[in-house]
């Protein structure tokens, strides 16, 4: 989930604790130090492109390389806004060193335009709707995937890589949700809203209503509300898309079905056969992904990569820093694995 974040300063170091398997150790040195790296030369900017899927208008936001050695799939959390990963998009192609054509993929009506009409969507067809993605765009192309999932898109990617391991080769979940948190207070909260359908569609309602301002005065509003640290980019992503009473329906109906569907225990069986080939970026304050759940992966799956990231929270995506940081992370996992496939 990606709502609202807990508000805390940014820290000038970045402390990543690393447990099993790891053989690379990021380090941001301070709050500018990734865009210093990727100012030195022009960054290429990610396209915005409309696409059918399955006769579902879907949000894609894409940069396409000229001679690419892979192709990075990234899934959303919750909301599955994409406008919200458009530095980390932008910033893990220069990391790649333009060697990746990089996808993030909306969740269906997760989007600006209510274009299903007022249908929500559960978590299980949000995952259908990925692996339709995958059969209608990338089927036949020559290069391997790599899923990168946040959030609950952690989730959603270990299913579509148990799916479709033939295509894919790496599987990277970022502050993952792949489990209630039955300690979490705020979760508890979210989920008696969203298992109301009367309460939830009045606090749609209610977001919706905030459509109507003039948006010099919504942006104020979110600034100073729940995106004090945000990038430009970021705040316009919730302007343009949040206030939309259909987006705000599919964000609390889908995280109902979440709250259902992750009361059964993770795929440990899966996750073992596939452990060379998965990794996990936990933050050290992270509701969504507590680290119990690092405990418990560390304990269930032996030798997994699994890191902890202190400096930035679980919306990582909507500061420039906390974007630039975590792509450098995601592009050397990436990296390491391509060589470790070749020996």
């Amino acid at each position: 989930m990606l709502l609202r974040p807990s508000v805390r300063p940014l820290c000038l170091s970045l402390s990543f604790h690393s447990k099993a398997r790891r053989s690379y150790r990021p380090k941001c040195l301070s709050k500018d130090m990734g865009r210093v790296e990727l100012d030195s030369k022009a960054k290429r900017q990610a396209d915005f492109r409309l696409c059918n899927v399955s006769s579902h208008m879907t949000e894609l936001l894409e940069i396409r390389a000229d001679d690419p050695k892979m192709h990075v799939l990234l899934i959303p959390g919750n909301p599955g806004v994409v406008p919200f990963y458009k530095d980390f998009v932008e910033s893990l192609y220069e990391f790649l060193d333009g060697n990746a054509s990089i996808t993030a993929i909306s969740h269906l009506s997760h989007t600006k335009k209510d274009w299903d009409h007022g249908r929500l969507f559960s978590l299980e067809e949000q995952t259908d709707h990925k692996m339709d993605f995958i059969k209608q765009e990338l089927e036949n192309i020559e290069v391997p995937i790599i899923l990168v999932g946040h959030s609950i898109g952690s989730y959603i990617s270990i299913d579509m890589f148990r799916r479709s391991s033939e295509k894919v080769i790496y599987c990277i979940g970022l502050y993952p949700f792949l489990a209630l948190n039955l300690q979490s207070t705020e979760q508890s909260i979210i989920g008696k809203i969203a298992a109301s359908r009367v309460v939830s569609a009045a606090l749609s309602l209610m977001v919706a209503a905030l459509g109507f301002l003039p948006r010099s005065a919504l942006r104020l509003i979110v600034t100073n509300s729940l995106a004090k640290s945000w990038s430009a980019v970021a705040v316009e992503a919730t302007c343009s898309h949040l206030v939309q009473y259909h987006t705000m329906r599919n964000v609390l109906f889908m995280a109902m079905t979440e709250f259902r569907k992750l009361t059964a225990t993770p795929d440990w069986a899966f996750m073992r056969e596939k452990k060379e080939k998965l990794a996990f970026l936990f933050g050290g304050d992270d509701h969504w992904g507590p680290l119990q759940m690092f405990e418990e992966i560390s304990k269930q799956v032996p030798g997994i990569a699994l890191s902890i990231e202190r400096g930035h929270n679980h919306a990582f995506s909507c500061t420039e820093a906390g974007a630039s940081c975590v792509a450098k992370y995601v592009a050397s996992l990436i990296k390491n694995q391509l060589l470790l496939s070749r020996q």
